[in-house]
């Protein structure tokens, strides 16, 4: 069982940066591929949730939504079982709660990582508002 809890979520005006931490209960961190996801105010959990991003399980390869690339980076810490989602020139449309997620897929590539069905564990979420 793997046990993920996000923090450094917060009320940032827009053209800020925020950097939020998933950080595992589990030794074995660097076994799993992190992803991140969002869910804007109004959805329900488990529908609309917006891939983010992921990395790969020794933080050699990233992905991004066409969203977010340019602005936000994730990396990790596999000796700190933590991996970073580093957010700058924040926008109102980011608004959303944060979830990360870990998963064991056997490829990273778009397919599988953009699917919450990859992801056997998922954080509680953080809540990041972007004012404008």
């Amino acid at each position: 069982q793997v046990r993920l809890v996000e923090s450094g979520g917060g009320l940032v005006q827009a053209g800020d940066s925020l950097r939020l931490s998933c950080t595992a209960s589990v030794r074995t961190f660097s076994n799993y591929v992190v992803g991140w996801f969002r869910q804007a105010p109004g959805k329900e959990r488990g529908k609309e949730r917006e891939f983010v991003g992921a990395i790969s399980r020794n933080g050699g390869s990233t992905y991004y939504s066409d969203s977010v690339k340019g602005r936000f980076t994730i990396s990790r810490d596999n000796a700190k079982n933590t991996v970073y989602l580093q957010m700058n020139s924040l926008k109102p449309e980011d608004t959303a709660v944060y979830y990360c997620a870990a998963g064991d897929p056997s490829r990273f590539v778009h397919t599988v990582l953009v699917s919450t069905g990859t992801y056997n564990y998922w954080g509680q979420g953080t809540q990041v508002t972007v004012s404008s």
